[in-house]
């Protein structure tokens, strides 16, 4: 386990980045993990009959796979203690390359009297950011 000190910490500070390739495998495991088989996450037709460019990832797969950078700066996912997410933008998956979706984390504040930190998490697919206000606060 990753032993941080929060005395050595700053705000601003990058924890670490990552990128994440998403592919329409992923939607189908994330699917069945999640019950979630809205056909706009599997099926371009349909994605399109409903005004989409084509089939997109499930915002809470986004979200999920965005919280792994705090998680791998911490070094133990039980030490998140407070996530939230808002959702800007859709990550289109295509069929044949998927999508990656880039994630950065930061210092956004340092509580030393709780001994937690609040991890700026900045995600783009595309160069656009396709999560707003990613914020997930860990105890160290």
């Amino acid at each position: 386990m990753t032993h941080i000190d929060i005395a050595g910490l700053e705000v601003g500070q990058e924890i670490g980045s990552r990128d994440f390739l998403l592919t329409r495998d992923s939607l189908v495991k994330y699917a069945a993990a999640s019950g979630d088989f809205n056909p706009i996450h599997y099926r371009d037709d349909f994605a399109k009959s409903v005004g989409l460019d084509g089939v997109l990832a499930h915002g809470m797969l986004t979200m999920a796979v965005a919280v792994n950078v705090a998680i791998d700066w911490v070094g133990d996912p039980g030490k998140v203690i407070d996530y939230g997410v808002r959702f800007t933008k859709p990550v289109y998956v295509d069929a044949s390359v998927g999508a990656v979706v880039r994630v950065v984390g930061k210092i956004g504040l340092i509580d030393p009297e709780a001994n937690t930190v609040r991890v700026d998490l900045t995600a783009t697919f595309d160069d656009n950011a396709v999560l707003g206000k990613a914020q997930a606060v860990v105890r160290l």
